[in-house]
């Protein structure tokens, strides 16, 4: 498969983002809640993705939630509590990069729950999430597939990139080794909670641009928004400004200017 020209990508993804915009100005004016989780292999691309769509945005209304791990507290409460804190309320976008499916791949495979809370998750995780939906939240469900050649290729990339490196951490080191279990903890996932209310949708990742603009042109089928008509935005001539004095500039403490016209 041919790859997207950066031009033709850039051009994509700022009429997208400006879609995206026109979107989050309708969730804020009709009061639609929406949930979007985005889940899938280590390197797979969602966070890049999750970049594009919000980096438009306004963080008011549209919010990344990813949380760490759970603290002693947190493992003593129902599973689902510390999730449930982070639901939109009406006028709200939230995306989970990661969310309640821990459960379900890096518990499961690594051994941080028990076989009985596992299978107590696969119970009542559809549930709960069809409860979400009857409450009025649009639950939308990513999983970002990338093929393990690809995946290796990434991880080798990281190794020599400074801004990538905390990548790596070590739960992405023991997820390397393990992609037959991933591979078999994602397909019972699936087959327990892929229901109609809340389907998976796939996204094929092994090629990044791709992935992105597939997403998000996706999601933005999946939200009947319209556009927003506002007033005409006016920026009046300023009046004149006076009884002021700027206080010295050797008063105040600047940042160096290093970077400047030479």
């Amino acid at each position: 498969m041919s790859k997207i020209s950066n031009a033709a990508y850039e051009a994509e993804l700022a009429q997208m983002q400006i879609e995206l915009v026109k979107l989050q100005e309708w969730v804020k004016v009709s009061g639609h809640k929406v949930a979007i989780i985005f889940e899938g292999r280590d390197a797979a691309g969602k966070g890049g993705t999750i970049k594009r769509i919000t980096e438009a945005m306004n963080p008011r209304i549209c919010q990344v939630v990813a949380l760490p791990a759970p603290t002693e507290r947190e493992k003593t409460q129902w599973y689902f509590q510390r999730y449930v804190a982070h639901l939109p309320a009406a006028g709200e976008i939230i995306i989970f990069d990661r969310s309640w499916y821990n459960r379900a791949g890096v518990e499961r495979v690594m051994g941080f729950c028990t076989d009985e809370e596992y299978k107590e998750f696969m119970r009542s995780c559809p549930e709960f999430e069809r409860m979400l939906v009857r409450s009025g939240i649009q639950l939308i469900k990513y999983w970002f597939s990338v093929s393990d050649e690809e995946q290796e290729r990434r991880f080798q990339k990281r190794l020599t990139d400074p801004t990538k490196q905390w990548k790596l951490s070590p739960m992405d080191l023991e997820s390397r080794k393990r992609w037959v279990d991933y591979s078999k903890a994602k397909d019972d996932m699936f087959a327990h909670t892929d229901i109609k209310q809340a389907p998976w949708y796939v996204v094929e990742s092994d090629i990044k641009k791709h992935a992105r603009l597939n997403c998000i042109s996706h999601l933005l089928s999946l939200i009947p928004y319209e556009e927003v008509q506002h007033e005409p935005v006016v920026l009046e001539e300023r009046p004149a400004q006076r009884g002021y004095v700027r206080p010295p500039m050797a008063d105040q403490t600047f940042v160096p200017e290093i970077h400047k016209d030479l």
